[in-house]
């Protein structure tokens, strides 16, 4: 699919919130799979200005360039495929344009010229359907630091939402601000 909107609804847990939940989901025989994200931005950061952010994921030997916008909705995610050479090739500082994410780059007026590989943050993620929705438990590594966090997915905003709330109350979870993992990401290199 070349464009989405995806719908998802985030909360930063601790490590006790993360393994409460799992068990209380029964999600200790789900296998969780590895994905990894390289990100990408301008040394301005005009992506971030724009609420945007740039990546490719690695999640079984398949490479996916993604730009994320914001949209009414929640965020419209731009995809092009990539091979692995061309994915090792952005990673090296030699991006080469994709079309899809180039149309979309175009009209916020960034030049793919001005992209510069920014690191690597890697996950373990556990999904299952619940409610209507997807829930994920993901635990995540970055720059020396280490994260756990519960994503909602859902088709539409009012399920996703009431079945996050849900979750959050009836395993007392406070909410918590969460920055997407690109922002975490960054502010982690930015607080070195």
């Amino acid at each position: 699919m070349a464009q989405e909107i995806e719908i998802e609804f985030k909360n930063l847990l601790t490590e006790q919130e993360y393994l409460r939940l799992k068990n209380a989901l029964d999600l200790q025989e789900v296998p969780a799979y590895v994905h990894t994200n390289h990100y990408f931005e301008t040394k301005n950061f005009d992506l971030k200005k724009h609420g945007a952010a740039l990546r490719i994921r690695e999640k079984n030997n398949q490479w996916q360039l993604t730009l994320k916008e914001p949209h009414e909705e929640g965020l419209l995610e731009t995809h092009d495929t990539l091979t692995e050479e061309e994915a090792k090739s952005w990673v090296n500082g030699d991006i080469i344009p994709k079309p899809l994410v180039a149309k979309q780059l175009n009209q916020l007026g960034i030049d793919f010229a001005e992209l510069e590989y920014g690191g690597t943050l890697q996950t373990k993620r556990i999904e299952a359907e619940y409610k209507r929705t997807i829930v994920v438990l993901d635990h995540s590594m970055y720059n020396g630091q280490v994260d756990y966090e519960l994503e909602i997915e859902a088709q539409d905003k009012e399920t996703g939402e009431k079945v996050f709330h849900q979750l959050l109350e009836e395993h007392q979870i406070t909410k918590k601000d969460t920055p997407n993992k690109i922002k975490r990401f960054y502010s982690s290199i930015q607080n070195r």
